[in-house]
């Protein structure tokens, strides 16, 4: 019960946290975007990606070679490595964002070597573009995973001048003392830099298995259990109940997915810094 009762914790706290809807005005629809807006926002790649694409000739329009900052419009052909790129005329205002109850055992990479089952496997068709994980979450650890078909807003929540927080249940394996609690609050230094937990705290468990709440905001390489074994202290088990203002639905089983709704998207969209 647990684990039952933390994610029910995490989902009415982001709900408390969760910036409220500022009113807009209406604004006027432009007849055209710039290219690696469009391209990003297929789910091809990031707009750093693209633009990378555009300085290096790689992109066409109506068969003449891009340059950035250029506008198209739905009537334009766009080619990628002689790849037309297919992109809806009439775009959603707003991006389609995927939760995923991720259970262990998956890889979030589209293909593997070692041919393991992958997370693109189990989900559900994207309405346009392909889905495109907003960070990831390893081997061996379970829950929120989010998944989008925007480029710019997977790429907006996944950069690191955002802060947005990532918060997980934890188990770990071995005697926890106050002194280690505090140094991981205050820092320690890892072998790519510094890292520390925003917030750690207990909760609950039995014996040597014991509960903590640790949040992050970066999504360093297995960050968490490296802080953790900075210490002396195995994890055991983990699992994402949030990222930014979405929280993992109590009642959204393992390997399941859910369409978020417009608000959740919205409120998405701030935390990535991006109009919602």
């Amino acid at each position: 019960m647990i684990i039952q009762d933390f994610i029910l914790q995490v989902k009415e706290k982001s709900h408390r946290n969760a910036p409220q809807a500022r009113k807009s005005r209406p604004e006027q629809a432009e007849s055209s975007e710039k290219l690696q807006k469009v391209l990003a926002s297929t789910g091809i790649g990031s707009r750093r990606q693209v633009e990378t694409w555009i300085q290096a000739g790689r992109v066409r329009v109506n068969r003449e070679t891009a340059h950035l900052g250029q506008r198209v419009t739905g009537e334009d052909a766009i080619y990628v490595d002689k790849r037309r790129i297919r992109f809806s005329k009439h775009k959603d205002k707003y991006p389609t964002v995927l939760c995923f109850h991720k259970p262990a055992g998956l890889i979030c990479s589209r293909s593997d070597p070692e041919n393991r089952p992958t997370i693109f496997q189990k989900l559900p068709k994207p309405p346009q573009g392909r889905w495109i994980s907003v960070g990831r979450l390893d081997l061996n650890t379970s829950g929120l995973l989010l998944l989008t078909n925007d480029g710019e807003l997977a790429n907006a929540l996944m950069h690191p001048s955002q802060a947005i927080e990532r918060e997980y249940a934890v188990r770990v394996l071995g005697k926890v003392n106050k002194d280690m609690i505090q140094r991981l609050r205050d820092g320690v230094d890892l072998e790519d830099g510094f890292a520390q937990f925003k917030e750690l705290s207990h909760a609950g468990g039995r014996g040597a298995n014991q509960w903590y709440h640790a949040v992050l905001t970066e999504g360093r390489q297995r960050e968490v259990r490296r802080l953790w074994e900075s210490q002396g202290v195995q994890v055991s088990r983990l699992i994402r109940v949030r990222f930014g203002s979405i929280a993992l639905p109590s009642y959204l089983r393992s390997g399941r997915t859910e369409k978020l709704p417009l608000a959740a998207v919205k409120s998405l969209m701030r935390d990535a810094g991006l109009r919602g």
